[in-house]
């Protein structure tokens, strides 16, 4: 793969970012997959690695359409770092969930490396973060909903099988 310069990174950066923000704001998930290259690569240290753009579209669909991912209504960077010589940008993801009915702000963040190709093509995305944490956001948001009354019936059948 040849070093892509700083301009091509940015752009597929911000193109993906854009994607990112129209598809949470419809639910269309399925239009995330296209973002990548036919033979791209998907590694989600939770879930596995997905490879190819058609693994990675059925995973994200049925991630992002199902409790809790179903109650992300955004994923803004908090800070990103462009690494031409890697083809590279490395940022902290934030996953917003929706209000819940207080007004409160639930998310927990998670490091993503996205990696391009010379022509700033999507071909990796690498997601690091920590379960635990996202388990106790989503628990917690859980909670709020709930005692809001807008707590889905599939959230509540995890909220009670985990605990309350």
């Amino acid at each position: 793969m040849a070093r892509v310069n700083e301009n091509v990174l940015q752009f597929g950066f911000d193109r993906y970012l854009h994607a990112v923000e129209e598809i949470a704001a419809s639910g269309d998930w399925s239009r995330f997959a296209d973002l990548f290259t036919e033979d791209a690569t998907y590694c989600e240290h939770a879930y596995g690695d997905f490879e190819g753009r058609e693994q990675i579209r059925e995973w994200i669909v049925r991630t992002m359409t199902t409790y809790p991912g179903n109650e992300m209504v955004g994923f803004p960077p908090s800070w990103f770092v462009l690494d031409p010589p890697t083809n590279r940008v490395i940022c902290d993801i934030r996953n917003i969930m929706r209000d819940p009915g207080d007004g409160s702000v639930h998310e927990a963040s998670n490091i993503t490396i996205l990696t391009f190709d010379d022509a700033g093509n999507l071909v990796r995305e690498e997601d690091i973060y920590n379960p635990q944490k996202f388990a106790d956001m989503v628990r917690e948001w859980s909670r709020v909903a709930d005692a809001h009354g807008t707590l889905s019936p599939e959230g509540q059948r995890m909220l009670t099988a985990l605990g309350g």
